[in-house]
């Protein structure tokens, strides 16, 4: 709650304005009701008519007051409310930002989504009706009970007591009620966020698998619980809304009663009752809304930690980030790396060491499961090793500023995106200030027919599964920094292609840092190092001539792919 708090106090000079004028709406719509019930308790006593003309003009001078400092009051703090949500978003993804493509590794996007946009709408709540509103409250309360207080000081106290049981007492109860069912509500609203995100990625394949209908059936009792939770928190507002106006109500009544007791003892005089009693009604209305502000805190409470919780999983990381990657050789190494995968019961990675040195290109290879994508998530920053050190440049990993890493990387993954655009749109991601003429060449060495204005869907969804990968492979063209990170690169393409494309990359990458994952052991030979992982070891480490010299694990590898090729 204390970043939230400095970020309201940011905007200092609209939170001032906004309680300055708030207190003086609410002091004068109290004015204006007990100025009402005093020129009516005077004109039954037959004053001269410019007494009457005075009052009157006074009245319309506050309520011209009161609805000019209510406008101006809700102009400010809505603007100031949205200024605030805007910092807030802003940040939440400069620091989301940082940890960056590692928090998707923990949680599910639906998840974040629900994060990012209602738990940060949830926040505008804090300034608007838990921050302020009881300044304004209190202060309009004050300058009441200074009022009331030189016309009666058994009133006044009344008016006291019944104010500390509706804005302190009964809040606190309602507080302490609430807390527990704000949790659950948000935590509902996330399922039902997730669950969503879930079903429309992958609506088309609950269509084809004939899925639909029960997981559209999950999804409406996800919506109705959530609904319910709504209800039933909706209920409880009005519930506490009430009870403060029942106390409202009581206190009415017992100003009266007591005022027209002390009118007939002569303690008071009688044509100050009807303005004290009015002014009691009107008082009260402000204090009414306080039974909101315990919900909307501990909502906001939540809300913020909820927020938090993603940032603070990845501290160390976000502390880092101020490191850059020092100017000596890009080398990659691993020392007794070992990984497992939060909840999983086995170790993926079991003790891995290797060097890959400047300028070297090394290829993984090893069968499904055996551990090579887990070595390059590791390498691109996506987890942290459970024990042991991952190095680039001789600096450990953790240390290293993640966007230093990928500006001085090329990277390549099995699964791609791409945006609803053109063709050019999604090229000039990897070098924006590219030629039409680089782009078109970089197609050409591709092999992709493209037109640089044609049309890409979302995702792709009007490529092939080759197309992609080559135009994938263009943005690595285009990029071409000193260290190639490409896991299965190939994988989609014919053999032919594939040859030709891989020809090409070896000669793209002469000099260059090229580490590459493959379940296929097409020319390896041309690679300097092959890697060879089994059930998450590192089983053989050196150049395939030699691996294939000692007829170990590689070299079955190498039987088994040959039997399975057509002859």
């Amino acid at each position: 709650m204390n970043e939230l708090i400095d970020t309201v106090l940011k905007e200092k000079r609209a939170v001032l304005i906004a309680i300055i004028l708030g207190s003086i709406g609410g002091i004068t719509s109290v004015a204006l009701f007990s100025l009402s019930g005093f020129i009516i308790s005077k004109a039954a006593l037959l004053p001269p008519l410019y007494i009457i003309l005075f009052l009157a003009a006074c009245l319309k001078l506050f309520g011209f007051l009161k609805s000019l400092s209510r406008y101006g009051e809700r102009l400010i703090s809505h603007e100031a409310t949205l200024t605030i949500l805007n910092d807030l978003r802003m940040t939440f993804y400069d620091q989301l930002e940082k940890i960056t493509p590692r928090v998707f590794t923990k949680y599910r996007s639906g998840d974040l989504l629900s994060r990012v946009v209602g738990d940060v709408e949830t926040l505008q709540n804090f300034f608007l009706r838990v921050f302020y509103p009881p300044i304004v409250t209190a202060i309009v309360f004050i300058c009441t009970m200074f009022f009331t207080w030189f016309f009666s000081a058994w009133i006044a106290a009344i008016i006291l007591l019944s104010l500390l049981v509706t804005t302190v007492v009964l809040p606190a109860l309602i507080l302490m009620h609430q807390r527990k069912k704000t949790v659950k509500i948000l935590l509902e609203r996330s399922a039902l966020s997730t669950e969503m995100t879930e079903f429309l990625f992958g609506f088309r394949d609950l269509v084809i698998s004939d899925q639909l209908s029960n997981k559209t059936n999950d999804l409406l009792h996800l919506a109705k619980r959530y609904a319910q939770q709504q209800q039933k928190r909706s209920t409880e507002i009005i519930r506490h809304q009430a009870y403060n106006t029942l106390l409202a109500m009581l206190t009415v009544v017992a100003v009266l009663t007591i005022g027209a007791y002390f009118v007939t003892t002569q303690q008071l005089d009688g044509l100050y009752l009807a303005m004290l009693v009015l002014l009691t009604l009107t008082v009260f209305e402000l204090a009414i809304p306080m039974a909101l502000v315990p919900s909307y805190m501990e909502e906001s409470k939540q809300a913020m930690e909820r927020l938090q919780s993603v940032m603070i999983d990845h501290d160390e990381k976000i502390d880092a980030v101020g490191t850059t990657i020092k100017k000596q050789p890009f080398s990659v190494s691993f020392h007794t790396v070992n990984f497992r995968y939060d909840e999983a019961h086995q170790m993926t990675l079991k003790n891995i060491n290797f060097v890959i040195p400047q300028g070297t290109r090394a290829t993984i290879v090893g069968a499904s499961g055996s551990g090579k994508s887990t070595i390059f998530q590791l390498l691109l920053d996506y987890y942290s090793p459970s024990s042991g050190v991952v190095c680039v440049a001789g600096q450990p990993l953790e240390s290293v500023c993640s966007e230093d890493l990928w500006s001085k990387t090329t990277v390549m993954l099995q699964q791609n995106h791409f945006f609803y655009g053109t063709v050019r749109d999604n090229l000039v991601l990897a070098k924006d200030d590219a030629s039409d003429a680089e782009l078109l060449s970089v197609l050409q060495e591709m092999e992709l027919d493209f037109e640089l204005d044609e049309i890409i869907y979302e995702k792709g969804e009007n490529l092939s599964g080759g197309e992609k990968q080559r135009l994938a492979l263009a943005r690595v063209w285009l990029k071409n920094t000193p260290v190639w990170l490409l896991d299965e690169p190939f994988s989609a393409l014919d053999p032919q292609t594939e040859r030709r494309i891989y020809e090409r990359m070896m000669q793209k990458t002469m000099g260059k840092t090229v580490v590459m994952i493959s379940h296929r052991l097409m020319a390896l030979q041309r690679m300097d190092q092959v890697l060879v992982m089994d059930n998450g070891e590192l089983v053989e480490v050196g150049h395939y001539d030699d691996l294939m010299q000692k007829k170990g694990y590689l070299y079955d590898l190498k039987q088994l792919e040959n039997n399975r090729l057509p002859s």
